[in-house]
């Protein structure tokens, strides 16, 4: 019996390595998404961001415009986000105590629930800082004069 045990929670601890394994990398192109959307954005408002910066916006207004747009996405996804797996949460809930039960965990754990969106926010606003302090270094005059 205590083979099978064994082999049982060994299936399990394969599948949930996987699983993290899958979830870094859908990480990881979450933000490059996020960092490539931003980049769009200013690469589009290069000429706005010239026209602040040449009325005398500092840089540092202009990386907090950007970063508060990037803040914006960020907020409404980890909202969006965090409802959805309440919701699947509830629909695969025998399946997921199962697996609590079998990995000592809870359901309710605080540090999944506030850790792993708290993990994607801080990736994804530094995936924004990135194309934001780009921003920062866009050259007043060549951006007025781009068409």
């Amino acid at each position: 019996m205590a083979e099978q045990i064994s082999e049982m929670n060994s299936i399990i601890q394969l599948s949930s390595t996987f699983y993290v394994g899958i979830g870094i990398f859908g990480l990881i192109l979450a933000s490059i998404g996020l960092a490539g959307v931003t980049a769009y954005a200013v690469a589009r408002r290069s000429k706005e961001i010239g026209i602040r910066m040449a009325l005398g916006a500092s840089p540092g207004q202009v990386l907090r415009l950007v970063m508060r747009e990037g803040a914006a996405l960020v907020a409404a996804g980890s909202v969006v986000g965090f409802a959805g797996s309440i919701l699947i949460a509830r629909a695969l809930s025998s399946l997921t105590t199962q697996l609590a039960d079998a990995f000592g965990a809870s359901i309710g754990d605080p540090l999944l629930l506030a850790g792993a969106p708290l993990l994607l926010a801080g990736l994804a606003m530094l995936a924004c800082y990135l194309p934001a302090r780009k921003a920062t270094e866009i050259d007043p005059l060549r951006a007025l004069r781009q068409e």
